[in-house]
């Protein structure tokens, strides 16, 4: 659980610089010590990729964006993506609105809110177009987009007991927003391909030992757990950030990519049938129980 009281103490930077911002799906603050941004879902009326939540994100980049212009980049190091929701990251795409415009066969409509998900990952894969580095912070179960989110930052720390996977297999669809991507460039295409139509839940602890999972923390201490990443980062800045950068080079993923998977997502989203969608109404309603849980 997310818990900002924490950051009262004197090992979290500066809490004077916590407010509230003009978001309904997102809880943001600065932590002007360490130079970190922290962005907290908060989407309803489920934890999911709401287009409230998706266009909230991007405004969001787009004002970091302008920060780092502003300060010549010296305003932000981190953006740490977590989440205010208890037990939950993120459930993944808007499975409400997909089965929505597959049933009228609306081929525009999930290919626009296709579009706008890959828009929001690839920012955060470059993280920017800034010199700052990216966490996912999963205090709480991943699923789907959530999951892809997680992959798409520098640096992925998880606490133990959470649970992350693509349960899109379960109703015969693919995750088609960077999975295999950002899977393959962790642990090979092949594992990566099995991760994705296994369907299977995965515990941080399985992730960390696959090498997928960066840090593992105890649980309720993943707050700490990047702050004790940045100290230590903060004392060879300038090799890590190399790292960074290396790592960024060798495991490139073009936008262009991003837009082709998608457009075979829609396709095949477009092909499932009658049974499939009453799977995926099943997993929506067992979602919400869990959140009203």
């Amino acid at each position: 659980m997310n818990n900002l009281a924490v950051l009262n103490e004197p090992f979290f930077g500066n809490v004077a610089e916590l407010h509230q911002n003009q978001y309904s799906q997102l809880i943001t603050h600065y932590d002007s010590k360490y130079k970190i941004s922290w962005a907290y879902m908060n989407a309803s009326p489920r934890p999911c990729f709401t287009p409230t939540l998706i266009k909230e994100f991007h405004d969001y980049a787009h004002k970091i964006k302008m920060d780092m212009i502003d300060s010549e980049g010296k305003k932000y190091d981190y953006l740490v993506i977590a989440s205010n929701v208890e037990g939950i990251f993120n459930l993944g795409g808007d499975l409400t609105l997909f089965r929505s415009a597959i049933k009228n066969g609306d081929r525009q409509g999930l290919l626009r809110y296709a579009t706008q998900c890959i828009d929001m990952l690839y920012q955060n894969i470059i993280h920017l177009d800034s010199d700052l580095t990216t966490i996912s912070l999963v205090q709480g179960d991943a699923l789907g987009g959530g999951f892809e989110t997680a992959l798409s930052s520098n640096l992925l720390i998880a606490e133990r007991g959470t649970k992350m996977g693509f349960p899109e297999a379960l109703f015969n669809l693919f995750p088609g927003m960077g999975a295999y991507p950002l899977l393959s460039r962790k642990v090979g295409p092949s594992l990566a391909e099995k991760i994705m139509l296994s369907g299977q839940l995965y515990s941080a602890e399985e992730l960390f030992d696959m090498g997928i999972v960066d840090i593992l923390a105890e649980k309720g201490d993943g707050d700490y757990a990047v702050y004790k990443y940045i100290k230590s980062a903060r004392r060879s800045q300038n090799s890590y950030n190399a790292m960074r950068k290396v790592k960024d080079r060798y495991n490139l993923i073009g936008y262009q990519e991003l837009v082709d998977v998608i457009n075979i997502w829609v396709d095949t989203a477009l092909n499932l049938t009658d049974k499939d969608l009453r799977m995926m109404e099943r997993l929506v309603s067992h979602q919400n129980f869990k959140v009203v849980k």
